[in-house]
């Protein structure tokens, strides 16, 4: 029977395998490290890793000078950690608005209405509040407002000024612009190769205080890494790609 099927586990049974080890918290924007995949709270892995380039758990070098290219946002373990701690989701999300709120910031748009819109359509299917006729015409219509919108545009927003630091290639015309911090450092390879008639954004390599970005870092990631404490736009350079011996 179903009910013979169903085991219920405690949740302190599995408590090691969805905390980070550095602050013995459940994770928070779980990272992965991509040598080991040991998986760590991504402010805390990424303040351990300004001092040591070596991984908190197995101490395996994760790369000799540049290890914050050699970490990746896990949104799996992330989901698995939020349905599995009742509120956890819903705490963070507050005390995230309330700190843009003390430092008189806008709150960013995926954290202002994304998560609580969600909560409110499943606390709503689970009153029995919507009915299913009701669920399909509203997805429907919020299809339709998708396609109308532009894509990302509720995400939080980065500022960027993109320079060219070499004689061979031209600087781009409108050098300022601002999309999504989930865009990532392949999507701006692929903008300015598009813009300057590039055969191939292989081509190229894009740059912060001088060190090539890797082309999965989110914009989020760099500015929390490489531009933390200056004032917008985030600054960055590209030139043509250099093979590295």
């Amino acid at each position: 029977t179903p009910k013979m099927l169903t085991r219920k586990i405690k949740l302190w049974d599995i408590n090691a395998h969805i905390t980070c080890r550095l602050c013995n918290g459940y994770l928070i924007d779980a990272t992965t490290v991509t040598e080991c995949l040991h998986t760590f709270c991504r402010s805390c892995l990424v303040k351990y890793l300004e001092e040591n380039n070596t991984c908190p758990t197995c101490r395996i070098v994760i790369h000799q000078s540049h290890p914050l290219q050699y970490i990746g946002h896990d949104r799996t373990m992330q989901d698995i950690v939020y349905k599995l701690v009742p509120g956890l989701q819903e705490a963070e999300m507050k005390k995230q608005r309330e700190f843009y709120h003390k430092l008189g910031m806008e709150v960013p748009g995926d954290i202002k209405g994304e998560t609580c819109s969600t909560k409110q359509h499943l606390d709503a299917h689970r009153n029995g509040e919507t009915k299913p006729d009701e669920n399909s015409n509203k997805e429907t219509s919020e299809e339709k407002q998708e396609e109308d919108n532009d894509y990302h545009r509720s995400d939080e927003q980065v500022s960027i000024c993109l320079e060219c630091n070499s004689s061979k290639l031209r600087g781009l015309k409108r050098k300022w612009i601002r999309c999504s911090a989930q865009a990532t450092v392949l999507h701006l390879k692929k903008f300015i190769a598009k813009k300057l008639n590039l055969s191939s954004f292989n081509e190229l390599d894009i740059l912060c205080n001088e060190e090539i970005l890797g082309k999965d870092h989110t914009l989020k990631f760099v500015v929390v890494t490489r531009w933390r404490f200056k004032k917008a736009p985030l600054l960055l350079h590209y030139r043509p790609k250099m093979d590295l011996l």
